[in-house]
């Protein structure tokens, strides 16, 4: 893998440094014996390769599954997903910032890399729509699926049925990855560009919320929504409302396979929400980055608004949504589905 883009020497932040800290501090994971290794290796690429086509069957997005199977699959461990995050955040965040001395761009990276090492034990999977390359991190389905006591072949193929959710909703809406990307630029430069320098006061607040300390006004505010303008927070509602959209409808997919494909997919859905219910200190640094403790709900809201679409005009009505920007639920429409259904199916 190639190095990450710096951008401009005057940007806000110091990629290299922060691939430096994010790979240096990411922890090994689990214990492994080879020979058990290279099987879970193997299984997890297999399941990878099929993941697509009961996405399909359950969809009906067949030639966005087909598309899906291009694109690459990558089963890593935790310092090559903390360091493709940084290729992938420093390629796709084009905005143009003010300059920021040296000193200022090398304490943001290693801010963004030690957070970037933190999350990196907890992600099982994720599909980059910026780079169109799907991530399964090995060490993670191994910690989690015996945390869980699950089956490990069960687990991982679940696992790759919702990252390769993901993969099939931007295979079918190319547009997608530009919009949420414009979306992230725009609320980025419209934070780096406000003279009392909230995008840096969230930047020096990562250590406490790392250490979960409580936000303070002299911290700039632990909380990303602490900092965000009104006009920025209905900026911010309307990308999570997207986010919550793609989360649930691959959280209903990932289930919908059913025991055929996952024969054990109703325990483990079980024992997972209930770990999920239950969050650890990773997921309550992420919920306080993000400035909603309720993130969860958004979740659920979003499997809830796909299964009441679905209800309502099937997998194909709901297809609508990857048509085009004007056919995605806005905040209020995820909360409240007929009325989508009502706007878009009449």
């Amino acid at each position: 893998m190639t190095g990450p883009n710096t951008g401009p020497k005057t940007g806000p932040v110091d990629w290299h440094r922060a691939r430096a800290v994010a790979t240096a501090l990411a922890p090994a994971g689990p214990a492994v014996d080879r020979t058990e290794l290279v099987g879970i290796v193997a299984r997890l690429r297999a399941h990878a390769a099929a993941a697509p086509e009961h996405v399909a069957d359950v969809t009906g997005l067949t030639g966005a599954a087909a598309a899906a199977t291009g694109f690459d699959r990558l089963i890593v461990d935790r310092p090559r997903w903390a360091g493709a995050n940084i290729e992938s955040f420093s390629t796709a965040l084009t905005a143009e910032l003010p300059p920021v001395s040296a000193l200022g761009r090398g304490a943001a990276g290693a801010e963004i890399g030690a957070a970037l090492a933190l999350l990196s034990t907890r992600v099982l999977g994720q599909f980059d729509p910026f780079t169109r390359r799907l991530f399964v991190v090995a060490p993670n389905i191994v910690q989690v699926h015996r945390a869980l006591g699950v089956d490990e072949s069960d687990f991982g193929l679940w696992v790759c049925l919702h990252e390769q959710t993901h993969a099939v909703q931007f295979a079918a809406a190319p547009w997608l990855a530009d919009h949420l990307g414009t979306a992230m630029n725009e609320l980025v430069s419209s934070m780096a560009h406000d003279p009392s320098d909230r995008l840096g006061d969230l930047l020096r607040s990562l250590p406490d919320l790392l250490r979960e300390r409580p936000a303070t006004p002299s911290s700039g505010g632990a909380l990303l929504g602490a900092v965000l303008t009104a006009e920025e927070e209905e900026r911010m509602a309307e990308v999570m409302a997207v986010m919550s959209l793609l989360e649930g409808h691959a959280d209903v997919v990932m289930d919908a396979v059913g025991p055929g494909v996952v024969p054990t997919v109703a325990r483990i859905r079980r024992v997972f929400n209930r770990r999920r219910d239950r969050p650890g200190r990773v997921d309550r640094v992420v919920r306080r980055l993000l400035g909603m403790d309720a993130k969860l709900e958004q979740y659920r809201a979003g499997a809830a608004f796909v299964r009441a679409v679905t209800r309502r005009v099937g997998h194909d009505g709901f297809n609508a949504v990857f048509t085009g920007a004007e056919y995605l639920p806005t905040a209020a429409e995820v909360a409240a589905p007929r009325t989508w259904v009502r706007r878009v199916h009449g």
